[in-house]
Formats: C-alpha cells, sequence, structure tokens
C-alpha cells in the first residue's frame, strides 16, 4: 500500500502541474493575441498615413517581439518541467516494482537493440552475423533479410566508386543461393557495375543510393526478429489504444442511435457488436469473416459458405436466399444449386 501511495503521489503532482501548465498556456495565448491586435491597427493606420514608423510604434513592436519571446521561453521551460516530473512517475514505478528479471530472459532483447543501434550508424556487421545464425529459422518464415542485407552491403561498396569494383564483384559471390528467388534483383545490382566509371548518382541505377534502404533494412530486420521471438512488433497497448481511438466515435454513433430510436436486442448473447468497425488492414490479427449478406461474423453453426461463382456468404445467408430450390448468388446472376456450396475453414 505503502509503496502504491508514492506513485499516486507522483502522479498527482504530474496532474497538477498539467492543470497549471493549460491555465498558463491560456493565459499567455490571450495576451499575445492582445498585443498582435494593436500591432495590426498601428501597423494599418501607418500604412493608410503613408507615413513611416513612429519611434512610439517602433518601441511598441520591439516590446510585442520581445514579449512573444518571453511567452515562447517561459512555455517551454514549463514545458520541459512536466515531461521531468512524467518521467518520475515512471521511475518511481520501476523502484516500487522490484522486478529482477532473468538475464536469459533479457539478453536476446539487448543483441537485438545492439543490431539495431548498428543498423542506424550504417554497420551491417551484426545483423548479418545474426541473420546467417538463424538463416533455418528465417528460411521458414520466407523471410528475405539475409539477402537484403548482402544487397544493401553491396549497394554500400558501389557508392565508394572505381575504387570498390573489385571488392563489389568478389562480395556478389554472398548471391548465388538467392539467385532463383531474387534474379530480377540481382541483375539490377550487377548492371550498376557499368556506370560506375561514370557516377552511380547519375546513372539510371540511382536509386540504389536512396537512404530509404536503411531505413527498410531496419523495419524489416525488427519484424523478423520479434517473429523469431514470437512477439510483436509494436506495443499491445499501442495498438489497443489506436484501434480504440478509430472505433469510439462509431461506437459512439451507434449508441446516440440505439438511444433515439429506443432499440432493443441489438446486441448478441456473446456481446457482439450489432454491426462490423473497420479498423483498416494493419488491425487484422486473425482469419475472421463477417457475412456481407448478414452482417455477421460466421462461427462453427453458421460456417462460411464459398458458391460455384466465388463468392462467399455464411450458411444462414445461403438459406434465406434459397428459391424454389434453386440459389441465385447476391453478387452475380449466376443461379446454382445450393447443395453445390463448399465450407471454407480458415
Amino acid at each position: 500500500m505503502e509503496q502504491c501511495a508514492s506513485v499516486e503521489r507522483e502522479v498527482d503532482k504530474v496532474l497538477q502541474k498539467f492543470q497549471t501548465y493549460g491555465q498558463h498556456c491560456e493565459q499567455s495565448l490571450e495576451e499575445l493575441l492582445h498585443y498582435v491586435g494593436q500591432l495590426r491597427v498601428e501597423l494599418a493606420s501607418a500604412a493608410l498615413q503613408g507615413t513611416p514608423l513612429s519611434a512610439t510604434l517602433s518601441l511598441v513592436i520591439s516590446q510585442c517581439c520581445q514579449k512573444i519571446k518571453d511567452t515562447v521561453q517561459k512555455l517551454a521551460l514549463d514545458h520541459k518541467d512536466i515531461h521531468s516530473s512524467v518521467s518520475r512517475v515512471g521511475k518511481a514505478i520501476d523502484r516500487e516494482s522490484t522486478l529482477n528479471v532473468d538475464l536469459d530472459f533479457k539478453q536476446p532483447f539487448l543483441e537485438l537493440n545492439q543490431i539495431l543501434e548498428a543498423l542506424h550508424k550504417h554497420d551491417l556487421g551484426p545483423a548479418l552475423e545474426w541473420a546467417i545464425s538463424h538463416r533455418q529459422r528465417l528460411l521458414e518464415l520466407n523471410s528475405s533479410l539475409e539477402f537484403k542485407l548482402h544487397r544493401l552491403h553491396f549497394i554500400h561498396l558501389l557508392a565508394g566508386g572505381l575504387n570498390k569494383q573489385l571488392e563489389a564483384l568478389s562480395y556478389a559471390r554472398h548471391f548465388q543461393p538467392f539467385a532463383q528467388l531474387h534474379q530480377r534483383e540481382i541483375q539490377v545490382m550487377m548492371g550498376s557495375l557499368v556506370y560506375l566509371r561514370l557516377g552511380l548518382e547519375k546513372s539510371p541505377y540511382c536509386h540504389l543510393l536512396d537512404n530509404s534502404h536503411w531505413a527498410e533494412i531496419c523495419e524489416t530486420f525488427t519484424r523478423d526478429a520479434c517473429s523469431l521471438l514470437g512477439l510483436s512488433v509494436e506495443s499491445p497497448l499501442s495498438v489497443s489504444f489506436a484501434s480504440g481511438c478509430v472505433a469510439l466515435p462509431v461506437l459512439m454513433n451507434i449508441k446516440a442511435v440505439i438511444e433515439q430510436r429506443q432499440c432493443t436486442g441489438v446486441w448478441s448473447h456473446k456481446d457482439e457488436l450489432p454491426i462490423e468497425i473497420e479498423l483498416g488492414m494493419k488491425c487484422w490479427y486473425h482469419s475472421v469473416f463477417a457475412c456481407p449478406i448478414l452482417r455477421q461474423q460466421t462461427s462453427d453453426s453458421n460456417p462460411p459458405i464459398k458458391l460455384i461463382c466465388g463468392h462467399v456468404i455464411s450458411r444462414d445467408a445461403l438459406n434465406k436466399l434459397i428459391n424454389g430450390g434453386k440459389l441465385k448468388c447476391p453478387y452475380c446472376p449466376m443461379e446454382q444449386n445450393p447443395a453445390d456450396g463448399k465450407r471454407i475453414i480458415f
């Protein structure tokens, strides 16, 4: 209880500072708007009269600029103080939690962070060693990480010009195991050697020198390394928060409609939403199918059924669409026998 009280006190301090900061920001903004308004009036008057700025007006402008500068500096200092307070909350939680993490558990994460730091410094050595040591598991994931690392090292050599030509040709032997899957990319890299004398940056292969390749390799390494460790690339908390931000406005609209129309029984016994909320492809983690006709998620008792024409609906929807022993697809004019539909298992 004492430990929780310590953390709670730090949180209260942060909340109090946020409130004070908000009030100060509002007051400062009103003062700045007042000064800007005065300046506009004075400048407009001077422009209409066609007279140069008076000593008084010049003084007002100077004072206003200084006031703006002082206000911005004050807000920056307040923000820095708040950031420091927020950091203390995290440190208080870490200090009171007294968690002892086993070194064997931490080691893979420490290694991955060290490799990422090296990649940010354009050092491919640690990442290549890691990829080679985990080659078999990466192949099982259909990962192209090792090839991309060799490719980036080859491009790094190309950037050295003619002085690195022989070294680049020698290093090209690393592409042999990947020739079947990445033939086109290898051909492009080998073709770029012809332009080394003229300068690769002025050739049709100048895109190879784009710095975006380094950002891409960091992303690829993080994704594949997390897959091997059975981890999510992104924080589950941040993903849940982002999904909630997308879904909440829709849910509020649904709630308003339900209350306005006094609808009852719109929620199923499983507490499922009465409509499907689209969160985007980024938030697709499971193979789930919602019937496009009945707008409900399929289940073992109501599985997805593929029709002869290729369209997929739920079994309940199929049964409702049967007319005279025949079924007409709701998406195309093909008429078919309902018994020809096949169940799909995700």
